[in-house]
């Protein structure tokens, strides 16, 4: 059955990511792994193809253990050398640093009694017309620059306007969906 997608048509990883997992709301612990791993992989994906990052996520769980901020957050100088030595993930300094400063950052809203899910809920657009938050849409919203704004005074990096919004489109927080996808919310 051939389907109209937003991307990912031809691609087996890609088609799978769109139809499986894209615009669908994380169901996370409360050590917010999967929302983290989400916020993670977006920050690498700056200035490269989302399928790249997608054929190389497994790498990346391996090499970022799992994802588990507490374990993440505890990585020293030697994990940014061995990362940087990783050929299976996009060796990138500073994304590797951020992300190392993120999970510290997590952990301190943790202790702090603060959850990232519901930072991104408070900053989640309304329900708008789907045009609004498709793929052809700006690359930012005043709700994604709001959620940078507070994700960057929380002391997380790699969190500009665009890519939270594509991180909002990914977790189903604003509609991304082309209106042609076969996905697509029906007009309201």
């Amino acid at each position: 059955m051939t389907r109209n997608r937003c991307f990912g048509t031809g691609d087996p990883v890609y088609e799978r990511y769109h139809d499986e997992e894209w615009g669908h709301p994380v169901q996370d612990a409360p050590d917010e792994r999967e929302l983290f791993e989400r916020l993670v992989l977006e920050g690498f994906q700056a200035g490269l193809s989302w399928l790249t990052i997608l054929k190389k996520r497994d790498a990346f769980r391996k090499a970022f253990k799992g994802f588990v901020p507490a374990k993440v957050a505890k990585f020293k100088d030697s994990d940014v050398e061995r990362l940087m030595a990783d050929e299976s993930i996009v060796r990138n300094r500073a994304k590797i640093l951020a992300a190392i400063g993120n999970a510290r950052a997590l952990l301190t809203m943790h202790e702090q009694g603060l959850r990232l899910e519901d930072i991104f809920v408070e900053h989640s657009p309304p329900p708008s017309d789907p045009e609004e938050h498709s793929p052809t849409a700006p690359g930012s919203t005043p709700e994604s620059a709001a959620l940078s704004k507070k994700l960057k005074g929380l002391g997380f990096r790699f969190v500009g306007p665009t890519t939270m919004q594509a991180t909002m489109q990914a977790l189903g927080m604003a509609d991304g969906h082309a209106p042609e996808c076969w996905l697509a919310s029906p007009p309201k």
